[in-house]
């Protein structure tokens, strides 16, 4: 029960990473706030943790509009009294070299994955700064470190959530407030099956050059990430601050021969 007691957010919990994640959490005696834009699926989440004996609650809001996360955040500590735990999970990815990436595509992706990033962070620093205790966890990607072709909105994004990260932790670390960053490799999520049936006219084949960028020979599960972020939000590792974490697979620093 290495999360017990803790109050628990994360943002864009409804599929993928962030609904294995609250699963994680709960599971090691967390409350879990889920979050997401769709309602639909934040309940799924929800149901799933409830039905395996945790506690969860859902607040739709929005991550990229202030308003919509301010009353998220004022609505958890109005029922819980307090964030210890912060996971901004919710992201978009992005494709294109630059000359293709239209303004609005690139708009899209720069608001979901920083500005959804900071007005979380924005809105629940302030209660953990009162009580000096917390720890958020921001995600980035193991992009924000390597070039991948055609990536350019979703890389520039990764290697800002990185920086920030560095940044708040110099911040807010008089206060006690732990910030680090989760940086995946190519994770097996729902999203990722869509994007190579729409994309590829053989997924197969695309899913199986995928599976070579990572020394293991195998694209990651959500569950290998979530299991990452439960260490970031345990007192497990109190001593990591401003610290990138790789869950890649071999991605970074190694190369096949």
């Amino acid at each position: 029960m290495r999360l017990k007691d803790k109050i628990t957010l994360i943002t864009g919990s409804g599929s993928g990473i962030g609904q294995s994640s609250a699963l994680r959490f709960a599971g090691e005696g967390a409350t879990v706030i889920v979050n997401d834009l769709d309602a639909a699926k934040g309940a799924e989440t929800v149901e799933a943790i409830r039905a395996a004996g945790g506690k969860a609650v859902f607040l739709q809001a929005d991550v990229t509009n202030p308003d919509s996360v301010q009353a998220m955040v004022r609505e958890a500590l109005a029922q819980f009294g307090r964030i210890d735990v912060l996971f901004n999970n919710a992201g978009i990815s992005g494709v294109g070299a630059i000359h293709e990436v239209e303004p609005d595509a690139w708009d899209k992706v720069m608001s979901v994955n920083i500005r959804g990033v900071y007005l979380p962070c924005k809105y629940v620093l302030p209660s953990m700064m009162e009580r000096r205790s917390g720890s958020i966890i921001n995600m980035s990607s193991c992009i924000a470190e390597i070039g991948l072709a055609r990536r350019a909105s979703y890389s520039a994004t990764k290697g800002a959530v990185l920086a920030l990260t560095k940044s708040m932790q110099v911040d807010y670390a008089p206060y006690n407030i732990r910030v680090n960053a989760l940086l995946p490799g190519t994770i097996l999520t729902p999203f990722v099956e869509q994007y190579l049936r729409q994309s590829y006219d053989n997924p197969e084949e695309a899913y199986e050059g995928l599976k070579k960028r990572q020394l293991s020979g195998d694209l990651g599960r959500p569950e290998d990430v979530a299991q990452a972020a439960l260490f970031l939000a345990s007192d497990e590792s109190k001593f990591m601050m401003g610290s990138p974490l790789y869950i890649d697979g071999g991605v970074v620093f190694g190369k096949n021969a």
